[in-house]
């Protein structure tokens, strides 16, 4: 029970990577805020959390708008007064080369990856700040640190989680507030299920561990880096890529 009592708001949680962090949050003791534009979705989720002996909360949220952002910070106060822990895992990809990439799909990656991200933290560290405590944890990629071809905008986006991660970190130290990063490699989900055992292959042949990780593998981390275990960690970025990176 190592976030015993402590609530917990994570973005894009109704499915994916985000329902596994919620739920392995609720299972070590803490309530659950399950926040995504899917409502219907967030709502399933959040009865699995209440399920496990928990309290949740459903929320439609979109990270993009900063006045919806905090519409739904006021709601987790009024029911839980308080915000203990920040995931801000909402993200999303669009595709292609640079030279054919459009504006439009620039844009919505960097708002929803970065500017939400921004938006959340912004809001959360507020309330952090009155509390003199409190951990964030951002999910970055791979991706921002390396580099993908068809990728810029999400790259780029990722690229800045990683840099906002350490000036958070910096900005908040005083008030005991931990701020870090999670950069996933290639994580089993339903879109990679979806490709080809070709490009499966060709994806192993670069990962050390020769495995693709599991949604818990990134939801372990999250935990200790929201867990009192992490409390001298600040400003850090956890790979979870089977050594892929290295």
């Amino acid at each position: 029970m190592r976030l015993k009592d402590k609530v917990a708001l994570v973005t894009g949680s109704a499915q994916g990577i985000g329902r596994e962090i919620a739920l392995v949050f609720a299972r070590e003791g803490a309530d659950v805020v399950i926040s995504d534009i899917n409502l219907e979705k967030a709502k399933q989720t959040s009865l699995e959390i209440e399920s496990l002996g928990r309290k949740s909360l459903a929320l439609e949220l979109n990270v993009v708008s900063p006045q919806n952002v905090e519409e739904a910070l006021n709601k987790i106060l009024d029911k839980f007064g308080k915000v203990d822990i920040l995931v801000n895992n909402a993200g999303i990809t669009k595709d292609g080369l640079l030279m054919r990439m459009s504006e439009q799909d620039w844009d919505a990656v960097i708002n929803v990856n970065l500017k939400g991200t921004f938006n959340c933290t912004k809001a959360v560290s507020r309330v952090m700040l009155k509390q003199r405590s409190g951990k964030i944890v951002n999910i970055a990629s791979i991706i921002g640190i390396i580099g993908n071809a068809g990728q810029a905008n999400y790259s780029a986006s990722k690229a800045g989680i990683i840099a906002l991660t350490k000036t958070a970190a910096k900005e908040l130290a005083s008030r005991s507030i931990n701020v870090n990063a999670v950069a996933p490699g290639f994580i089993q989900t339903d879109m990679t299920a979806k490709l080809s055992e070709e490009l499966k292959s060709k994806m192993l042949a670069n990962i050390p561990l020769n495995k693709l990780g599991l949604p818990v593998d990134v939801a372990n981390a999250c935990l200790f880096l929201a867990s009192d275990e992490a409390q001298y960690i600040t400003g850090q970025v956890i790979v979870v890529d089977g050594g892929m990176v290295m």
